[in-house]
């Protein structure tokens, strides 16, 4: 395996990703083609309309499914990096970082964490400025 960085951080699910987005949009696409055409027919009317909001609930639902869990993961890795800040300067991490700032950080060593969390603090860096600001790379292999 090689080793985490910038450049191949992002996780990818190939199943979930690619594969279940594709057949879902390729499902609501011929979910509206279907309606489309069955506007004058009463008697597919209602089960054409029928599938295509079922499709859109299943590509909510899919949305839902991994933004919420990524929410929590968010939350664990906000107090995983404060708990950090914390043994490493004996103060919580400021206020002004934002959730998005806070897990760019996570990705930053220890000799350099401290430091590049005030800077990001002070000139409000965006999470991709933080990450390509970090010099050697923790790696984080439990992100989902």
């Amino acid at each position: 395996m090689s080793t985490q960085n910038y450049d191949n951080h992002a996780k990818y699910v190939t199943g979930f990703h690619i594969v279940l987005f594709g057949i879902l949009v390729l499902t609501l696409i011929g979910s509206v083609v279907n309606l489309y055409k069955s506007i004058d027919d009463h008697q597919r009317l209602y089960s054409a309309a029928l599938i295509f909001v079922l499709t859109l609930s299943t590509l909510v639902l899919s949305f839902y499914a991994r933004a919420f869990p990524l929410k929590a993961q968010d939350r664990a890795i906000r107090a995983e990096e404060n708990l950090r800040h914390f043994v490493l300067t004996g103060k919580l991490l400021d206020s002004r970082l934002s959730v998005l700032q806070i897990v760019a950080l996570r990705f930053a060593s220890d000799g350099e964490f401290a430091a590049l969390a005030a800077r990001a603090a002070g000139e409000n860096l965006a999470p991709k400025s933080i990450k390509q600001a970090v010099k050697t790379w923790r790696a984080d292999d439990y992100r989902v």
